[in-house]
C-alpha cells in the first residue's frame, strides 16, 4: 500500500497495537482518539493524511479542546469592537470622521514558544511572521510589533543563548520587513530554563469598511481557493501538535523539524503586494466578495477548511497543483505542512485572473524566491464536505465541521494553595538594596534589548519602547488619513509577573491585566482592549487547570472592573490572544503566565507623556497608597524569598485611577509620569531620574517600614507636575474621588533622595540599572 493512500484501521486491534501504529507514523493522537475518529466521526478507517489532519486541527493549539469552555467566558465584544476574538486578528475603533467612519487598530497576540526553546532564532522570526500575516489578512496595513518575553536563569549559559538567538530574531525579522518595536517586557526566571515564552503583538491599521474577514463570503458557491507565496516544503510539519505537548529534552534534534523557515524580505515584499492588491478592491467596491486568510498552524488543511466551515461550506482540494520547493513529499505532508510566508484568498472565479497577475506578474513573486507565486488549488463546495485529492485518489473526504469542531475535552480541576509564609527581613542599608534592585536582570535597562530593534521606521512612532510605560504612535498621521483624526495617538503595553502568579492565579492574572493598563494610562491613553496570550503547563493534571481557570476568573474581574471610560457599564474587551499549553518539562511546569498587553488611544498625541522628570522644582504626587504587598517582589528575591502578600489592586477604585490619570495627562497638566510596580516606588523614582540627570527629595507617607514604603510593589503613579498646576489637577483628582498625595519635588541637585534613608548620586544609580542586564547577558561564563 502506498504512503498516500494509507489506511490507519484500528478495528481488530489492541489499545497497544493502536498505539504502535499512531507512534509508527508519528502522529500525535491517542489512542480513545484514534477510536473516536474512525468509530464516532468518520465511520470507517482513516486515512493516513486524515489522522495527521485530525492530529493537528484537534490540537489544544487548534481548537483550544481543554480551554474553549472557559474563553468563551470572557467578553470580547463591546461598543468600540469592529471584530472581536473570532478570526485571525481582532480589530477595536479608535477614531471617526467627519462622515461617520470607523478607523480601526488591528491586534494578534501569538506565542512561539516550543520552537524558540529548540531553534531560537527560527523559532522567533517564524513567530513574528506568523503574527504578522495574522494582521495583514484582516485587510490591514502593518504598523508595530512588540514582544513578551520569558527567559530562564540570567546566568545559565543556555538563557544566554535563547536570548540572544531570539532577540536577534526579533529584530533580524521585523527590521527587514520595515515594522517598528514599539513595546515590549521582559523577565527572567528559572521556572523557564526548560520553556521560554516568547510572545508577539503585531498592530495594524484599517478603516471599518475595508476589513477582510477570514471566511469565505456569502454566496460563494463558485468561489476558488488562491494560495500566494513562498513554495510548500517540509518545513514546520505537524508544529501544532508539537506545540500541544510536552517539550522533552531528549526529542530536540527530531523536533527541529517542526520548526518553520522564515523569509522576511519575501514577507516584506508580499506584504506591499497584498497592501497594493487591498487597494485595489476597495476601489472596486469588492471586498465583500473574497475571504484571505495566512497559513499558519496546519497549513493548507487548515486555512481551506476554516475558510469555508466557517461561512457554512465545505471544500475540494487538488493538492498536486501546490508548488513546491521539494521533490516527492508524501501528501499529508503537503497538505498539513507550515511553510511561512503564505496566504489563502478564497474568491470569485471573475477575481482569478487579476489576483494572479497581481501576485506572478506586477509583483513578480516567482523572481523573488525560487517557486513562488500565486496558484489556483481549490473550490468551495456546497454539501459541506471536505475533500483532498492527491494525483488520482482521495486522500480526505470528511465534513468540515467535524473537521473543524476537533475533540473537545473536559479536564478535571483541583484548587490548589499556595503554601507560602510572610517572611520578616531586616534591612540596613537601603542605598544598598536600591542599588541591588535597579541593577537587577528583572529591572535593570533594557537597552541592550531594545537598541537591536528598528523603532522610527515608517515614521509614526511618537514615544519609543524604553521612553516611557508604553510605546505611542500615531498611527494616522499620514496624508492618506482625514485631517481631523491624524493627531490621535495609540499607545501598547505588554505585562505580567510570573512570582505574582507563583503565590496566586487569580491575583496574578488581575496584576497583568491591571498593570497593562495602567502602563497605557502613564502616557496618557484610555484603556480601548486588551489581548491575552495564556501560557500555562500540562493541562492534563489538574492543578495546573485550576491555575488556567483562576488566572480566566482575574482576567474577567480586571477587564469588567476597567471598563470603557467612554461606554460606562461596558467591559474592557480582550479582541485577540491564544492559548499555549505543555509548556512543561520533567523539571516542572512554568509559573502560570497570562501575558497581557492592552492597547489605549489618545485624541492628541503631542500630550503624550515620557517617564523622565523634565523640570527642576516641580511636585512629585503619589496616586495608590503604600500597602504591605512586597509578595512576589524583586526586594523579597534578594533576600531568596518570595512571600505571600501578593499586590491586590482594588478593582472597585482602579477605574478611577485610571481616568483621572488619563484626563491630567490630556490636559497637558503633567511634566512626566511612571506607574509603580516592580522593585517600587524607590525604583520607579530613580529611572524617572536618569535621562536628564534631575533629582529628587521625597517623604512616602504610611506607617510601614521605610523599606516596605519604598520597596512594596503596590500599584500606583507617581506624576511630575508644575507647581502652577497642581490645583487644576487636584480637581480631576477630587472629580474621581482619587486621593493623592505631595511626596515632594525635583532638585538642582542631582541626588536621589528618599524617606531621610537613601541618598545617592543619580551617576551611581543609574551606572548599576545600566550595567544590570548587559553585563549578565554578555558574561557567558
Amino acid at each position: 500500500m502506498s504512503l498516500k493512500n494509507a489506511v490507519l484501521d484500528c478495528t481488530h486491534l489492541t489499545h497497544g497495537e493502536i498505539f504502535s501504529l499512531l507512534q509508527q507514523h508519528n502522529i500525535a493522537l491517542t489512542v480513545d482518539e484514534a477510536i473516536i475518529i474512525q468509530q464516532q466521526i468518520l465511520k470507517r478507517p482513516p486515512t493516513l493524511a486524515e489522522c495527521v489532519l485530525w492530529s493537528i486541527q484537534g490540537s489544544e493549539h487548534c481548537s483550544y479542546r481543554s480551554t474553549r469552555r472557559y474563553l468563551n467566558t470572557l467578553i470580547t465584544d463591546g461598543p468600540n469592537v469592529i471584530l472581536g476574538a473570532k478570526e485571525d486578528a481582532g480589530i477595536v475603533a479608535v477614531a471617526t470622521d467627519k462622515q461617520g467612519r470607523r478607523y480601526g487598530i488591528v491586534m494578534s497576540h501569538e506565542s512561539h514558544n516550543h520552537p524558540s526553546q529548540i531553534v531560537p532564532y527560527e523559532g522567533a522570526a517564524t513567530g513574528v511572521g506568523g503574527n504578522v500575516r495574522d494582521v495583514s489578512c484582516m485587510g490591514a496595513e502593518v504598523i508595530a510589533l512588540a514582544d513578551g518575553l520569558r527567559f530562564g536563569d540570567v546566568h545559565q549559559a543556555k538563557t544566554k543563548w535563547i536570548q540572544a538567538g531570539v532577540v536577534a530574531a526579533i529584530g533580524g525579522y521585523g527590521n527587514p520587513i520595515g515594522v517598528p518595536n514599539i513595546a515590549g517586557d521582559v523577565y527572567f526566571d528559572a521556572a523557564y530554563n526548560d520553556n521560554c515564552l516568547v510572545t508577539v503583538v503585531t498592530l495594524g491599521v484599517v478603516r471599518e469598511d475595508h476589513v477582510i474577514h477570514s471566511y469565505a463570503p456569502k454566496a460563494a458557491d463558485q468561489h476558488v481557493y488562491i494560495l500566494v507565496g513562498k513554495a510548500t516544503d517540509n518545513s514546520g510539519f505537524g508544529g501544532a501538535s508539537f506545540a500541544s505537548a510536552n517539550l522533552a529534552v531528549g526529542q530536540v534534534v527530531k523536533n527541529k523539524g517542526a520548526v518553520q523557515e522564515p523569509n522576511a524580505f519575501l514577507k516584506r515584499h508580499l506584504l506591499k503586494a497584498n497592501t497594493a492588491l487591498f487597494k485595489k478592491l476597495q476601489d472596486q467596491q469588492l471586498i465583500a466578495e473574497v475571504g484571505f486568510k495566512d497559513l499558519g498552524a496546519g497549513g493548507i488543511a487548515c486555512a481551506t477548511v476554516e475558510l469555508a466551515e466557517a461561512a457554512g461550506y465545505g471544500a475540494e482540494i487538488q493538492l498536486d497543483l501546490v508548488p513546491t520547493s521539494m521533490d516527492g513529499l508524501p501528501p499529508h505532508i503537503l497538505l498539513c505542512s507550515e511553510t511561512q510566508e503564505r496566504f489563502m484568498w478564497v474568491v470569485p472565479p471573475a477575481l482569478v485572473d487579476m489576483i494572479l497577475h497581481h501576485y506572478n506578474e506586477q509583483f513578480a513573486l516567482p523572481d523573488i524566491a525560487s517557486g513562488a507565486g500565486a496558484t489556483v488549488i481549490g473550490k468551495i463546495r456546497t454539501d459541506g464536505q471536505y475533500i483532498v485529492h492527491f494525483l488520482d485518489e482521495t486522500i480526505i473526504d470528511a465534513r468540515a465541521q467535524d473537521v473543524t469542531r476537533g475533540i473537545i475535552s473536559d479536564r478535571p480541576v483541583l484548587p490548589t494553595d499556595f503554601c507560602g509564609i510572610e517572611p520578616h527581613i531586616v534591612a540596613s542599608d537601603l542605598n544598598q538594596i536600591l542599588l541591588q534592585l535597579l541593577g537587577h536582570e528583572n529591572i535593570a535597562s533594557r537597552a541592550s534589548i531594545i537598541e537591536t530593534y528598528d523603532k522610527q521606521v515608517q515614521g509614526r512612532t511618537l514615544i519609543e519602547a524604553g521612553e516611557a510605560n508604553a510605546g505611542v504612535l500615531l498611527p494616522f498621521n499620514e496624508d492618506k488619513y482625514p485631517e481631523e483624526i491624524r493627531q490621535v495617538a495609540i499607545a501598547l503595553s505588554l505585562d505580567h509577573n510570573p512570582r505574582y502568579n507563583k503565590i496566586s492565579a487569580y491575583w496574578g492574572a488581575v496584576n497583568a491585566v491591571v498593570e497593562s493598563a495602567r502602563n497605557v494610562a502613564a502616557v496618557g491613553a484610555v484603556p480601548q482592549a486588551i489581548t491575552d496570550c495564556l501560557c500555562f503547563g500540562n493541562p492534563e493534571n489538574p492543578e495546573q487547570m485550576w491555575a488556567f481557570t483562576e488566572s480566566i476568573r482575574g482576567i474577567k474581574d480586571a477587564c469588567r472592573a476597567i471598563g470603557l471610560k467612554e461606554f460606562p457599564g461596558a467591559s474592557l474587551p480582550i479582541i485577540s490572544g491564544n492559548v499555549s499549553l505543555y509548556n512543561e518539562s520533567s523539571n516542572g511546569a512554568i509559573p502560570p503566565s497570562p501575558m497581557i498587553s492592552c492597547l489605549g488611544s489618545m485624541p492628541i498625541g503631542r500630550y503624550a507623556v515620557t517617564a523622565s522628570l523634565q523640570k527642576i522644582n516641580s511636585l512629585l504626587i503619589l496616586i495608590g497608597e503604600r500597602k504591605d504587598e512586597c509578595g512576589g517582589s524583586v526586594y523579597y528575591q534578594l533576600h531568596g524569598e518570595l512571600g505571600l502578600h501578593v499586590p491586590k489592586p482594588q478593582l472597585d477604585t482602579i477605574a478611577a485611577e485610571l481616568y483621572a490619570m488619563t484626563d491630567i495627562v490630556q490636559q497637558g497638566l503633567v511634566l512626566s509620569a511612571h506607574d509603580i510596580s516592580t522593585g517600587g516606588i524607590a525604583v520607579t523614582l530613580a529611572e524617572m531620574s536618569f535621562k536628564n540627570s534631575i533629582g529628587i527629595e521625597v517623604n512616602i507617607p504610611g506607617a510601614l517600614s521605610d523599606a516596605h514604603l519604598l520597596f512594596s510593589e503596590s500599584g500606583g503613579f507617581v506624576l511630575e507636575v508644575n507647581k502652577t498646576q497642581w490645583a487644576a489637577c487636584q480637581k480631576i483628582l477630587d472629580q474621581y474621588h482619587v486621593p493623592a498625595w505631595i511626596i515632594g519635588h525635583t532638585i538642582a541637585g542631582k541626588q536621589l533622595i528618599m524617606q531621610q534613608q537613601i541618598n545617592l548620586p543619580i551617576s551611581t544609580a543609574k551606572t548599576a540599572w545600566e550595567n544590570g542586564l548587559g553585563a549578565k547577558a554578555e558574561d557567558r561564563g
